[in-house]
């Protein structure tokens, strides 16, 4: 048995998913043993292509991809993220198909298995809509006995969404399935939104970690272009990668300078608030606290991290 962490990624590969995805392929103290996709930022065929892709840019051709669900669990799609990371999700630059093909065993399968060859161990980074993970779990209900740490990228803790309103994009374009998985682990790690909007990098920053010239630096470059003239043109100064900042938690939990463990819930039903990740934070209903939320976490060590996966210097 390898003495590196096992990591298995749950994502809908866009330009903030390529991101954390390459930090993570990056990282000495773990091993990617899966990448198990979803539709959300875009439609599955195009998240499946670009998690083959980004596994080929990062040297790392034998980590598994497994197709997973192409629709939410119960309502019609939702509309996507197309408008921000391109229609195919990588910008639209029309990169090279990549080489290998995604697995025939469904992902939300390979979850429980790989749950079985790593019990105790597997860490899960959820990036994307939560389908996969809440079918899995519907299947066998057991499986967080088996998850060393869960590490969710969604929610809105205090219900500034990007989505609508309330919601965050995750949540809200798969409520159901948040629901299912956040109500279903009894601990786990929330990396939300606005943790997101606080923990952003500057424009100019980032265009000279990508201008060093790295295959890795050149290709996300190319990807994040459309995004981060999106994000400048609608957000001012900073870009924020909400998924980075979730995978430099899940690889790097003692960078985190502050937490709060609180009861969080997802609202199903309500006309102006379906999606909505309901945070307890008087504790008044006492329920559990069940998620470990990020507030703050070590900026100068986030930047390290990014500039690594980019081969930045």
């Amino acid at each position: 048995m390898s003495d590196r962490i096992p990591l298995l990624i749950d994502t809908d590969p866009g330009v903030d998913d390529a991101l954390a995805l390459l930090m993570a392929f990056n990282d000495p103290r773990h091993e990617v043993v899966g990448l198990a996709i979803a539709a959300g930022n875009v439609g599955l065929a195009h998240t499946v292509r670009n998690a083959l892709k980004l596994r080929e840019v990062a040297g790392c051709p034998q980590v598994p991809v497994f197709a997973g669900c192409d629709r939410p669990l119960v309502h019609a799609p939702r509309e996507d993220a197309a408008h921000v990371h391109g229609r195919d999700g990588f910008g639209d630059v029309g990169y090279p198909d990549p080489a290998g093909q995604a697995e025939a065993e469904h992902a939300a399968l390979a979850i429980l298995r790989l749950s079985h060859e790593h019990a105790g161990r597997l860490v899960l980074v959820a990036l994307g809509p939560l389908t996969n993970l809440a079918l899995a779990l519907r299947l066998d209900p057991t499986l967080p006995q088996r998850i060393a740490r869960l590490v969710v990228m969604g929610g809105a803790v205090s219900a500034h969404g990007n989505i609508t309103p309330v919601a965050e994009f995750n949540v809200g374009f798969d409520p159901e399935a948040a629901h299912v998985v956040l109500s279903g682990f009894p601990k786990y790690d929330l990396a939300d939104w606005e943790a997101t909007i606080a923990h952003g990098f500057h424009h100019r920053e980032v265009e000279k970690w990508l201008a060093a010239g790295s295959p890795r630096a050149r290709f996300y470059e190319e990807i994040s272009r459309q995004t981060r003239l999106w994000s400048e043109d609608r957000r001012g100064d900073h870009w924020h990668s909400a998924d980075a900042l979730a995978m430099a938690w899940a690889l790097e939990p003692e960078g985190a300078l502050e937490t709060a463990e609180r009861p969080v819930a997802v609202e199903t039903e309500g006309r102006l608030t379906r999606g909505l990740t309901a945070v307890d934070w008087n504790r008044q209903t006492g329920a559990p606290d069940n998620a470990r939320i990020l507030l703050r976490y070590d900026q100068a060590r986030f930047d390290a991290r990014v500039k690594a996966a980019l081969a930045a210097g």
